[in-house]
């Protein structure tokens, strides 16, 4: 029996984790913290467990093996590092921190207490983003010279999302810090190791933080990443683009669809394909961590993923307040 606590509901992804871990045999959940006392006495009566004011009386407990980190992301560091001193297996919503070492901060912590470690990359399951990884792995668009990635909603301009989602301190962002965190990490994921970092963020709302963001991003193999997120798009599907010296490859848009063409894959019929196969789905990210933890399965994002996102949205956000190119040799590291 795998024992979780849930840290926090200020995410909007809090309650389906919840929901999630309660679905799985052999989880359960038994109590609940929170930063704000009212809000966190709340959820714990919704999930009939108890709540611990006391986030270091919570950790102590001997029916808490695990922790689901939910906070402010500027709290992720001083919760996790608690977490992993405490001996708790943690898995968190993205970003892991705000800064790179604070982010290295955290993996040395748990690395120094040998618990389980996830952070939430859901795009990584998908099918037909494990294609695009897998045709530039293999080179199936020969070389890559452009990615471009867009996800985005309408969460600010239809006013739905929670006001703190607003606070800049919080978030250490906006748009791009969270919904902008699933384009950067598949970037990062598919292209490698980044060089240097320009970023055009605004608030259409007039939002203290960004609402609408782009960034644009140079890898060492000389591939460009162009990066979009959006709180005020109404109807935008998730789109993946690759293109490469030897095809092109669309993923997403209106109909959801993959298409392909390139020179590399011998069919005798030319112009834009649809592979008949995709590989198959990944486990979701709370799925690979309650795995990883019983019974010793794969967990696909992990530290080094958690760091990596960081570095990006630390540079991108210099490149923001700046206003100019970021190398990521500015970025400063434990």
């Amino acid at each position: 029996m795998l024992r979780v606590a849930m840290l926090s509901r200020w995410h909007v992804h809090a309650s389906g984790y919840a929901s999630e871990l309660k679905s799985i045999p052999g989880v359960a959940i038994t109590a609940v913290w929170d930063e704000e006392e009212e809000k966190g006495r709340q959820w714990a009566k919704e999930l009939g467990v108890d709540f611990e004011p006391d986030l270091k009386k919570l950790l102590a407990r001997e029916d808490v093996d695990a922790v689901c980190v939910n906070t402010p992301t500027n709290m992720h560091t001083k919760v996790m590092v608690e977490a992993a001193k405490a001996g708790k297996h943690i898995f968190t919503e993205k970003v892991m921190a705000i800064t790179t070492r604070e982010a290295e901060t955290i993996a040395k912590a748990v690395r120094e207490a040998g618990v389980k470690f996830c952070i939430s990359f859901p795009h990584r399951t998908y099918p037909s983003n494990l294609f695009a990884k897998k045709a530039a792995d293999e080179k199936l668009l020969g070389e890559i010279t452009l990615m471009r990635v867009r996800n985005a909603h309408n969460g600010a301009s239809a006013n739905w999302l929670p006001k703190h989602f607003y606070d800049p301190v919080q978030c250490g962002g906006g748009a791009m810090m969270d919904l902008g965190a699933h384009p950067m990490y598949l970037c990062r994921w598919i292209l490698g190791k980044p060089v240097r970092i320009t970023s055009m963020f605004n608030s259409f709302t007039d939002k203290p933080v960004e609402d609408n963001a782009v960034c644009l991003i140079e890898f060492e193999n000389k591939a460009i990443a162009v990066s979009e997120t959006s709180f005020v798009s109404q109807d935008s599907p998730f789109s993946l683009e690759l293109y490469g010296t030897a095809g092109s490859l669309f993923i997403g848009g209106p109909d959801g669809r993959v298409n392909l063409i390139s020179n590399k894959t011998g069919s005798s019929v030319p112009g834009w394909i649809m592979p008949s196969r995709l590989p198959k789905p990944l486990p979701s990210p709370i799925r690979q961590w309650v795995s990883g933890i019983l019974e010793g399965g794969e967990i696909h994002f992990g530290l080094e993923d958690g760091i990596e996102l960081t570095e990006l949205m630390e540079a991108a956000y210099i490149s923001y307040r700046e206003n100019r190119m970021v190398e990521f040799s500015e970025i400063k590291h434990l």
